[in-house]
């Protein structure tokens, strides 16, 4: 009999306990409800400063309150801080336990990433959104200028990429043609070198190959006999006529030094008539 009472009097206080603590989270719900109420009515009022500040407080009491954490959320997006805004309703999306909180919260997702002129990842949030209220015509409606967009960004994205590579294509171009440039400058410095070196031998020689100054030499024969008169044809020239006189007195003085000659040894007289 005494373990029975000890037994329902454990039970007794395990069952208060447990209203106790009903009661205290009832408390803080009705806490958290009455904060996001005076937040809601500031939001009227578009004093979203103090409104944060109720919604701040609601979160405290509960942090898990739906309520709260998405008025919140829209409390940055009406401010323009969608970052801020991005995470509450994210945190909205996450703690939802119905799918009308989580379309909701998907739905602001959305809107908010819009903003950041992100379609594609805006396009994945309607897609959630819509998979817990496809019947919402807002949110298709959005999800269908966030396709729009989001193909945009895409072909704007290609353009770019191919732009790009374009240009480092022809950066690519230039670097190999200048290097060519370069290598063919090489080459033709080379060239002229070893041609200026070959001109300078030329210059020594004739077409045919002759030392230069032997031409030198019989064209100044040429351009002296040239600058003497020519005989005509058929006539001896001047220079012909002095190499016979000479040759003529050669020939003579040869036959002067003979007779003198014989005149020394002696010559036999005739007596006698010749008759």
């Amino acid at each position: 009999m005494k373990q029975l009472c000890i037994i329902c009097l454990v039970l007794v206080s395990a069952l208060s306990f447990a209203q106790d603590k009903n009661k205290e989270k009832e408390l803080q719900f009705q806490k958290a409800n009455n904060f996001v109420y005076e937040g809601n009515e500031l939001v009227g009022s578009d004093d979203y400063i103090s409104a944060e500040m109720e919604y701040r407080k609601a979160i405290s009491e509960q942090p898990n309150t739906i309520a709260g954490t998405y008025n919140l959320g829209n409390s940055y997006y009406e401010k323009g801080q969608y970052d801020e805004a991005l995470f509450r309703h994210t945190q909205a999306a996450k703690n939802a336990t119905s799918k009308a909180e989580r379309h909701k919260a998907y739905h602001n997702i959305g809107n908010i990433l819009m903003k950041n002129k992100k379609c594609k990842e805006a396009v994945v949030a309607f897609k959630d959104a819509l998979r817990n209220d496809p019947t919402d015509d807002e949110t298709r409606y959005n999800f269908a200028l966030a396709k729009e967009c989001a193909e945009q960004q895409q072909n704007e994205q290609d353009e770019n990429d191919k732009q790009d590579q374009e240009q480092e294509k022809e950066g690519d171009d230039e670097e190999k043609d200048k290097g060519e440039n370069e290598e063919n400058k090489d080459d033709q410095d080379k060239k002229d070198e070893g041609d200026d070196d070959k001109k300078e031998g030329d210059d020594q020689k004739d077409d045919q190959g002759k030392p230069k100054d032997e031409k030198d030499g019989k064209e100044g024969e040429n351009k002296d006999q040239q600058g003497k008169p020519q005989p005509k044809q058929g006539q001896l020239s001047p220079q012909q006529i002095k190499n016979l006189l000479e040759a003529m007195n050669n020939q003579e003085q040869k036959v002067q030094q003979k007779i003198n000659a014989e005149k020394q040894k002696g010559v036999k007289v005739k007596t006698e008539k010749d008759w």
